[in-house]
């Protein structure tokens, strides 16, 4: 029996980085920053999609005037998945295609709607459509609509580690041999008034105005969390070496390990100070990759801007990695958080560095050595409320 692989055969996100390859490579390259102050709020930083997206979801609309019902985050999903499929260069009538896709908050802008309908006018009929447009079940389901496929369809929130969760799922179903193929990857449509109330709550958010690099992550002065929409989704095939072959070179990327990890928390929201769940997670997908510390060139930190947050996993990193720590990348200061889709857009800056793109020294947060980088094995880690974590390592073949 050959040997297969897991391998990433295309990618398509919105977020503000922009809506196609070389708009998001661009950004990349530029280090372009994704900030704006929130209207009627010019003290609070946001990270809205691009204006490219936004045309991308407006001709959606148009071409499919029923989706004016689905959340943003359906919406975000099923512009990005199109864009995985198309990339990836998949029939969808040649196999059946598993979907498995999460959100942190799910369809809030929604949500919030009908509740304040409620509440304003609670002697009115609610809005049939209130319960079937904001179940989480829609993400999978309207982007298998979408695309008319068959398969396996999984819907799920983890918090912020929710994208890389979906890619540890889709690759079990894959190496199971239940599944050729699959979409996996994060969605979120938070810039909501209630949202942005609770990460206030919180006191993480960012004082920093929106012109000034309001998210600095590894700062360790201030918290400088920042919220932002997008949505990553990632084709996975499982191949085989004689079909990679036949791949472009740049196109011969896979999912090398994935790991998870979780800790006992001191409160909701808290972490342990030696980030004993990214420790947990990183050794993991190392294991499972079969990877010592120093093969691994690159590692896209969650890093959200906390003081807490990142401290934990800069010790956590040290901890795993010691003498042999990877260079250190983050695209939080570009676009913020954007929660159940962050893990899925850092993906995005792995795959960049696996294709040898043009980085700005503004995403590098270290340095590992002074010689130019040029990546083969990249982890990614991400973690939300509740003490869990993710790690997956993108190498190239």
């Amino acid at each position: 029996m050959q040997q297969e692989w897991i391998v990433v055969r295309g990618m398509g996100s919105l977020s503000g980085l922009g809506s196609t390859e070389a708009e998001v490579a661009a950004s990349y390259a530029t280090g372009k920053s994704c900030f704006t102050s929130l209207k009627g709020n010019q003290n609070l930083a946001v990270s809205p999609v691009s204006a490219s997206s936004e045309e991308m979801l407006t001709a959606l609309l148009a071409e499919k005037p029923k989706y004016a019902s689905l959340d943003r985050s359906v919406l975000l999903a099923i512009a990005a998945a199109r864009q995985a499929v198309h990339q990836a260069g998949w029939d969808t009538n040649e196999h059946s295609i598993g979907i498995n896709l999460g959100s942190s908050r799910g369809a809030t802008g929604l949500f919030e709607q009908f509740h304040a309908d409620f509440l304003n006018h609670p002697e009115q009929r609610l809005s049939p459509m209130a319960s079937p447009s904001t179940t989480l079940g829609n993400l999978a389901s309207w982007v298998a609509q979408d695309l008319a496929v068959q398969g396996p369809l999984i819907s799920h929130s983890v918090t912020c580690s929710t994208a890389l969760q979906a890619v540890a799922n889709g690759v079990a179903w894959l190496k199971a041999g239940m599944a050729k193929r699959f979409l996996v990857g994060g969605t979120e449509a938070p810039l909501t008034d209630f949202t942005l109330a609770q990460m206030r709550a919180i006191g993480i958010y960012s004082h920093i105005a929106a012109n000034d690099q309001p998210c600095r992550p590894l700062n360790g002065q201030q918290n400088t969390f920042v919220l932002g929409e997008g949505a990553a989704i990632f084709a996975l095939e499982r191949m085989t070496g004689a079909e990679i072959s036949l791949l472009p070179t740049h196109q011969r990327i896979i999912v090398a390990g994935v790991g998870m990890g979780l800790e006992q928390t001191p409160s909701k929201t808290g972490v342990s100070k030696d980030g004993q769940h990214f420790q947990r997670s990183m050794r993991e997908a190392l294991q499972q990759a079969q990877l010592s510390p120093e093969q691994i060139d690159a590692l896209v930190l969650h890093a959200p801007g906390t003081k807490a947050g990142d401290a934990a996993e800069v010790a956590a990193v040290s901890s795993v990695f010691g003498e042999h720590q990877p260079s250190l990348f983050t695209n939080k200061n570009q676009i913020g958080h954007t929660l159940g889709a962050s893990g899925a857009l850092s993906l995005s800056l792995a795959l960049a560095l696996l294709q040898k793109q043009s980085i700005s020294k503004r995403l590098q947060l270290s340095y590992a050595s002074s010689a130019p980088l040029a990546p083969t094995a990249v982890m990614v880690n991400a973690a939300g409320f509740g003490g869990n974590s993710a790690s997956v390592i993108l190498r190239t073949l």
